[in-house]
């Protein structure tokens, strides 16, 4: 099943997609169809709880990895992100006047189901809740190191689209062969498959929950395949994964 969440008639809703559909489904609206452009997208967290922690993966794959002109990394390279930076399909995210070099990362999100602590990885699937599309939009003008991107980087408001669905896990057979794509005002510019990552879903939720505890919510960015290309004010990305869906973001001058 594909859940949403959507601001409609002054309120916040929960939804799914059913047969092209979007049908609200809680409060005094429940079983109401609305149109996909009558509503507000927001982060489809539910119908699990907002995201405590955002762990967003550098160089996961190594085709990204060579095209920065790096070594592909012998353990996953983390970084943490704030739930602010987080906005839903179709909004806009801010590109700051002076920068020069401002790109897009289409990525599979892995949202947590409940409580990881110390899990292998022939038992990690069982902690993950559903998948979506994530745009980690990175400012290279503010790149102090590619291993360790700082704060000016990524974790800026408004600079991490998800959406527009959360899919239940069950729904996705297998998240490790998925094509990624994206492309900027119709133009494809990027694309891949989730085969490529360097550490796959099982291998990162064992690492992580191995010193750390992962709540439901929590989401785990996997990184992005080459061909990241600059955008400008007036671009429109749609960043899409096979199975999950195709996430709508436009660049407006900051």
């Amino acid at each position: 099943m594909k859940h949403a969440r959507v601001a409609w008639s002054g309120g916040i809703h929960k939804a799914i997609e059913s047969d092209g559909q979007l049908w609200l489904t809680q409060g005094p609206h429940a079983g109401r169809r609305v149109g996909f452009d009558e509503v507000v997208w927001l982060p489809p967290l539910a119908p699990v709880p907002q995201p405590r922690t955002v762990i967003a993966l550098g160089l996961n794959y190594a085709d990204h990895a060579k095209e920065l002109a790096f070594k592909a990394p012998e353990e996953p390279l983390a970084f943490m992100k704030g739930e602010a930076s987080l906005v839903g399909h179709k909004a806009m995210t801010y590109r700051p006047a002076e920068v020069k070099f401002m790109h897009y990362e289409c990525e599979l999100a892995v949202v947590i189901g409940r409580t990881a602590r110390h899990v292998k990885k022939a038992d990690a699937y069982d902690f993950v809740a559903g998948y979506s599309v994530a745009n980690d939009y990175a400012i290279r003008d503010y790149l102090e190191n590619w291993y360790r991107p700082n704060l000016r980087v990524k974790n800026r408001d408004t600079c991490t689209p998800i959406g527009p669905w959360l899919v239940d896990a069950a729904d996705v057979p297998n998240p490790m062969a998925l094509k990624l794509q994206t492309t900027v005002n119709g133009q494809v510019t990027q694309s891949g498959s989730t085969s490529d990552m360097i550490f796959d879903v099982p291998t990162l939720i064992e690492y992580f929950s191995s010193f750390m505890t992962l709540n439901p919510g929590d989401l785990i960015l996997t990184g992005t395949p080459d061909g990241v290309v600059n955008v400008n004010p007036g671009d429109v990305i749609v960043t899409e994964i096979e199975g999950i869906g195709a996430l709508i973001n436009t660049i407006v001058a900051g």
